[in-house]
């Protein structure tokens, strides 16, 4: 299952944008409003929504200034969220929330409609900041 995040301008250069969102810490801005937990641990972070399991997200791979790969921690759920970071202008980048999960056709269904919602308020937040 690939789902993808509108494009967003965020007010940021994008090494700035870059290294705001490699502190993990800083990912608690961009939660959603019905966030119940929300825990950093290393190069992870753990968050539940309301109604929702918790699930911990952990840094998997990073090139530097334009691509940030996070995967579960949990070999339960397979999946990847791509942050891809491009430049617009010093101080402006682009920024597109890339899901892709390995998920049972049940399961899909279930996770879908939730899961868009949660990356398009992931990535709203951003242009906000």
């Amino acid at each position: 299952m690939n789902l993808e995040s509108k494009k967003s301008v965020i007010n940021k250069s994008q090494k700035e944008f870059f290294e705001f969102l490699t502190d993990l810490n800083n990912f608690e801005q961009l939660m959603p409003e019905n966030t119940d937990k929300f825990e950093v641990d290393g190069d992870s972070f753990l968050f539940s929504l309301k109604g929702m399991p918790e699930i911990r997200l952990v840094v998997k791979e990073k090139q530097e200034f334009s691509k940030i790969v996070f995967g579960a921690a949990s070999s339960k759920l397979n999946f990847t969220l791509t942050t891809n970071i491009n430049e617009v202008t010093d101080s402006t980048c682009e920024t597109q929330l890339l899901f892709n999960g390995d998920f049972n056709p049940m399961m899909a269904m279930m996770v879908k409609s939730p899961l868009q919602k949660f990356i398009n308020t992931l990535s709203e937040n951003a242009e906000k900041l």
